[in-house]
C-alpha cells in the first residue's frame, strides 16, 4: 500500500461511498479515497497542509474536547496515514479513556503502515495499559501483516490476561496464513476494515453457523466463519452471528458485536440490547454491542443507548455516548464521520 508524504501537503481528496464507518484509504499517486454513507453524491476535493494534520491532532489528544470530536479527527488521521497521522495517534496513548486508547491501537492497525509497529509493541507490553487495549495493539500488529511481530506475538500467545492471549494467537493465526497465501491476489469483499481473520470458503449460511458456535473448533476457523457470515449478509446470517452473543469466550463476544455492527441488520437488535444491558457481561463485549447500535441507527437502539449513558462502567458509557454520535451521523445529512478537516474550516457557532 501506499502511503502518503510525510509533509502531507497538496494532497487531494475525493469523496465516494462504502457501507459503515467512513474512512480514509490511501491509493496511487498520492490520492486518497473518501468513502462517504451514501451514494449518488458528487465527488469533492479539498487540500490539505501540515498545518491542519496538527491542528486535528490537538483536538485529539486534548482532554477538555468532547469525545466525540476525538473521535471524529482519530478517524480523519487514521484516513490521512503517514507518519505525522501516526505520530499524534501514538500520543494519545498516555490518556485516561479505555475506550480512546482501544480506539487509537484499532486505527493503527488498519493504517496498516509498519511504522506504527513500535508503539504498538510497546502498548501490548505494557502491563499498566488495561487489557481491552493491550489486546487491540495485538491484533493491531496482526493487522498491519509484516511477519517481523511473529515473535513476539507468540511471546503473548500465553499472557495471563486471556483476551490478550487470544488475540495474539489469532494475530499469529493470520500472520502464518498470510505467508502462506503469499503471491495470491487478496479476495476483495464488501467490507474496508482489514480482518483478524479471512473469510471462510464456504458460504452455506447453516454450516458457517455450525462451524461458528463450535466451540471445539480453533477460534481462527470460527472467525473465519464469523466474517463469512458477515460477508453473506442478510436476516439469517445477523441471527447465526447473534447467537455467537452467548458463547464462551469474551473475545469472541466481542467481535461478534463488532461484525454485527458492521452488518447493520435490524435483526440482532434485540440480542445487542440484551447484552449491553447485562451487567455481569464483560465490559469490552458491552462497548461493541453499544457501538453497533448505534451503527444500526433504529429507533430501538436509541432506547438502548439512552439507558446506558450513565452506566457505573466508563468504557460503556463513553460507548453509548460515541454510538449516539454514530447514530446521528447515520440518520442525518453530514456528509461523513471523519470530519476532522470539515470543522477546523467550519464557522465558530
Amino acid at each position: 500500500m501506499l502511503f502518503l508524504s510525510k509533509s502531507l501537503t497538496s494532497l487531494c481528496f475525493c469523496f465516494l461511498s462504502c457501507k459503515m464507518m467512513p474512512v480514509l484509504v490511501p491509493v496511487s499517486s498520492g490520492v486518497v479515497l473518501v468513502p462517504e454513507r451514501r451514494q449518488g453524491r458528487k465527488k469533492a476535493c479539498a487540500m490539505v497542509t501540515k498545518q491542519e494534520v496538527e491542528a486535528i491532532g490537538q483536538t485529539l489528544v486534548d482532554p477538555q474536547q468532547p469525545l466525540q470530536a476525538r473521535f471524529r479527527a482519530l478517524f480523519t488521521l487514521r484516513g490521512l496515514g503517514g507518519l505525522d497521522a501516526i505520530d499524534w495517534i501514538s500520543r494519545a496513548f498516555s490518556d485516561d479513556s479505555v475506550l480512546l486508547k482501544h480506539e487509537l491501537a484499532y486505527c493503527l492497525g488498519q493504517m496498516q503502515d509498519r511504522r506504527a509497529i513500535p508503539v504498538l509493541v510497546d502498548v501490548l507490553r505494557d502491563t499498566c495499559q488495561e487489557p481491552m487495549v493491550r489486546h487491540e495493539a495485538g491484533e493491531a500488529l496482526g493487522a498491519i501483516g509484516d511477519p517481523e511481530v511473529l515473535d513476539i506475538l507468540k511471546q503473548y500467545s500465553t499472557d495471563p490476561v486471556v483476551e490478550v492471549a487470544e488475540t495474539c494467537q489469532l494475530a499469529v493465526c493470520r500472520l502464518e496464513w498470510l505467508q502462506q497465501c503469499s503471491g495470491k491476489p487478496a479476495a476483495v469483499g464488501p467490507y474496508l476494515s482489514v480482518d483478524p481473520a479471512p473469510p471462510a470458503k464456504e458460504h452455506d449460511v447453516g454450516r458457517l453457523r455450525e462451524a461458528l458456535l463450535d466451540e471445539a473448533l480453533p477460534l481462527f476457523d470460527r472467525y473465519r466463519a464469523m466474517f463469512a457470515l458477515r460477508d453473506a449478509g442478510g436476516k439469517e446470517a445477523a441471527l447465526a452471528l447473534a447467537e455467537g452473543l452467548r458463547c464462551g469466550s469474551a473475545l469472541f463476544r466481542h467481535e461478534i458485536g463488532y461484525v454485527l455492527g458492521q452488518l447493520q441488520h435490524e435483526a440482532a437488535v434485540p440480542q445487542l440490547a440484551a447484552a449491553l444491558a447485562q451487567r455481569t457481561e464483560s465490559p469490552m463485549v458491552r462497548h461493541e454491542c453499544a457501538e453497533a447500535l448505534g451503527a444500526i441507527a433504529k429507533p430501538t437502539c436509541l432506547a438502548a443507548l439512552r439507558a446506558h449513558m450513565a452506566d457505573p462502567e466508563r468504557v460503556v458509557r463513553e460507548s453509548c455516548e460515541v454510538a449516539l454520535d454514530m447514530y446521528e451521523y447515520e440518520m442525518g445529512s453530514a456528509f461523513q464521520y471523519a470530519d476532522g478537516l470539515e470543522q477546523l474550516h467550519s464557522p465558530p457557532s
